[in-house]
């Protein structure tokens, strides 16, 4: 299994990660053609997620609305509730993929948003790598828990508007799942590689009307499903995690 968009370009400049150019349509850096192994690839995605410290607010900013804020006012801090979002990640011809979802338009929150399986943390759930688990079973019916390898986490999202802190984690397959999604909760299944991940030509923003305010979002186009909010947040920061680190592993 080969993976030539995976071969990640060290990004650093005096101590402090140098964000890739945000223009929309820039190309992928060369040495993102070179081929990596699944081993060697997940091995990268391991690393990049253990990157310690790391600047998650600058990698959020790149796919939230300015002035958006990223955490709570002082005092109000540990009153949000929790969630727990997975990544799942799996072989697809020469790539890795993972599942989003479009949200029905009957759900209580967030109706027809694309967002990552996941959701709010129950009292029964041992730990927040469970709720996640537990989530991705009951939205889109991945319930083979013992089958998925964690590779690690990303940094908790406090998200403003509902006011929850999303924690996200990113697991593995060896294969394709079979996925039975839940009509109530899901309207349909998207899958998103790392390709499109790093595909800087698939970032956009447009002016929208959101609660009575003209923003200018941006957003992940997979062919007209617009990745917006939160869910975008989130995958700016693991995209970028990825940039900031080389095939050896280095910074």
């Amino acid at each position: 299994m080969l993976l030539p968009l995976l071969t990640i370009a060290a990004a650093t400049l005096q101590g402090k990660q140098r964000w890739p150019s945000p223009q929309v349509g820039c190309k992928i850096p060369p040495m993102l053609t070179s081929s990596l192994s699944l081993d060697a690839a997940l091995n990268t995605i391991r690393i990049a997620l253990s990157l310690r410290p790391f600047n998650s607010t600058a990698a959020w900013g790149r796919m939230v609305p300015a002035g958006r804020p990223l955490a709570p006012a002082e005092g109000e801090a540990g009153r949000a509730r929790l969630a727990a979002v997975l990544i799942l990640l799996y072989p697809s011809g020469d790539d890795l993929v993972f599942v989003l979802t479009r949200r029905t338009d009957s759900v209580a929150t967030h109706k027809g948003q694309i967002s990552l399986p996941g959701g709010a943390v129950e009292p029964d759930d041992r730990t927040l790598f469970e709720a996640a688990l537990r989530e991705t079973c009951e939205e889109i019916g991945f319930c083979e828990a013992h089958r998925v390898e964690r590779l690690g986490s990303l940094t908790p999202l406090w998200v403003n508007v509902s006011d929850f802190v999303i924690h996200p984690f990113v697991g593995f397959v060896p294969e394709r799942p079979t996925l039975t999604p839940d009509p109530a909760e899901v309207a349909r299944v998207i899958e998103m590689s790392l390709s499109d991940l790093l595909d800087e030509g698939l970032k956009q923003i447009e002016p929208w009307m959101i609660r009575g305010l003209k923003l200018d979002i941006p957003f992940y186009n997979l062919n007209g499903d617009k990745v917006w909010g939160a869910t975008a947040a989130i995958l700016s920061e693991f995209e970028h995690r990825l940039r900031a680190v080389d095939t050896d592993g280095n910074r």
